[in-house]
C-alpha cells in the first residue's frame, strides 16, 4: 500500500505536468522559440523518474512506515510543489520541461522570481529531498538529489547563456 502511495504521489503530478509542458512546447515552437544546443534535457528526462522510482521502492523493501518521518517528507514535498507551481503559473506558457526561449523574451521578476533567480529548480531539490524522506531512502535518496542538482547545474548554465546572462 505504501509503494502505491508513493508511486501516486510522484507520478501523478509527474504525469500532468509532463502534459502542461507539451502543451506549452508547441505553443512556444509555433512563436519561434529556439532550443539551445547542450542541453541536458534527455538525462533528466531519464533521472527525474528513475529518482521517485527508486526512492519508493527503496522505501518498499526497506519498510517504510507511515509515521512522523513520512509526514516530514510529505510537508517538505507539498511546499515544494507548491513552489513550482506558483514557478509555473508566473511563467505561464513559457514554462515547458526544455529550454525554449521565444524571440524578444525577457526575463521573468515577478512571483518567485523576485527572490529566487531558478525557484523551479529550488522546488524540485526540494521535491527530491521530501520525497526521500517521505520514502525513507537514505540512499538512493541521497543519490538522487546529488545527481539531479548537477544536473539542474548544467541546465541553468544552459538557461542563463540561451537567455543573455551569466550565473551568479
Amino acid at each position: 500500500m505504501l509503494l502505491l502511495l508513493l508511486l501516486a504521489a510522484a507520478f501523478v503530478p509527474m504525469v500532468l505536468e509532463a502534459g502542461l509542458a507539451a502543451r506549452h512546447d508547441r505553443l512556444l515552437r509555433a512563436r519561434g522559440a529556439l532550443e539551445p544546443a547542450a542541453d541536458v534535457y534527455a538525462v533528466m528526462q531519464v533521472v527525474y523518474p528513475a529518482s521517485f522510482a527508486l526512492m519508493a521502492f527503496e522505501g518498499w523493501f526497506g519498510g517504510a512506515t507511515v509515521d512522523a518521518m513520512f509526514a516530514a517528507g510529505m510537508v517538505l514535498f507539498v511546499c515544494a510543489k507548491a513552489l513550482k507551481y506558483w514557478a509555473i503559473a508566473v511563467l505561464g506558457d513559457r514554462w515547458t520541461f526544455r529550454v525554449l526561449v521565444p524571440p524578444g523574451s525577457t526575463l521573468v521578476r515577478r512571483g518567485p522570481y523576485r527572490f529566487v533567480r531558478h525557484p523551479n529548480y529550488v522546488a524540485v531539490a526540494a521535491e527530491l529531498a521530501g520525497f526521500a524522506v517521505m520514502a525513507q531512502a537514505a540512499v538512493t535518496g541521497v543519490a538522487s538529489l546529488i545527481v539531479f542538482v548537477l544536473l539542474m547545474l548544467a541546465r541553468i548554465r544552459v538557461e542563463e547563456r540561451a537567455l543573455g546572462f551569466r550565473a551568479d
